[in-house]
């Protein structure tokens, strides 16, 4: 499991995020080398042959959703992923830098195989800036005619389902993998169209 993830919870209860939608779609980028080797990236990373598969098949599998908004991170393997699974779609996805991955700083090009929410890396972020950044970007995503599917990384992933209440779930973390979030009452809960194998918590989500 990743060290500082109740950090994480207890920054994304002080946080809380009230959009006006009952639901919306999420969707972590395809995989990267890096991905794979577990090393922190940078923005401009791209998919590799496998992202690209996965994101194809995010589009097949979110092509019979109602989305009306497509909205993502700026990043090169954020996009890409955004712009087919917009393909079915036939519009243009909305970027927004408030939407990056957090910024590592020295660490980028090292191992996450033991990744640290709570470290505060030179030349980076730290975490209480960066979740403040998620939940601005967040808010102006989810306030964009919906239902909006956002498609972001890992880091917003863990912070949007602590903003929201959701229990951080390992196995909804797998790249390209969409998913449903879904509001009864005042209880957000998380529902994935398709289930991945689990990822683990050392893995380079950044």
């Amino acid at each position: 499991m990743s060290q500082g993830l109740d950090d994480i919870l207890r920054l994304g209860g002080q946080l809380r995020l009230q959009p006006a939608c009952d639901h919306f779609y999420f969707l972590r980028h395809g995989q990267t080398a890096r991905n794979a080797q577990r090393i922190f990236q940078a923005p401009d990373e791209p998919l590799n042959d496998t992202g690209l598969q996965q994101a194809r098949r995010a589009a097949e599998l979110l092509a019979g959703e109602p989305i009306r908004t497509i909205v993502c991170s700026d990043a090169h393997r954020a996009l890409t992923t955004a712009l087919t699974v917009a393909e079915p779609h036939a519009m243009a996805p909305v970027p927004d830098e408030g939407l990056r991955e957090r910024n590592f700083g020295v660490l980028i090009g090292t191992s996450s195989v033991h990744i640290d929410w709570a470290c505060d890396p030179a030349d980076g972020e730290s975490l209480s800036v960066f979740m403040g950044r998620k939940h601005g970007a967040l808010t102006r995503a989810l306030a964009l005619p919906g239902p909006v599917l956002v498609v972001a990384h890992g880091g917003s992933l863990f912070a949007l389902a602590a903003m929201l209440g959701v229990p951080v779930d390992m196995t909804l973390m797998g790249n390209a993998q969409p998913l449903r979030f879904v509001k009864s009452a005042s209880t957000w809960r998380i529902e994935p169209l398709m289930q991945q194998q689990a990822v683990d918590g050392g893995a380079a989500l950044a």
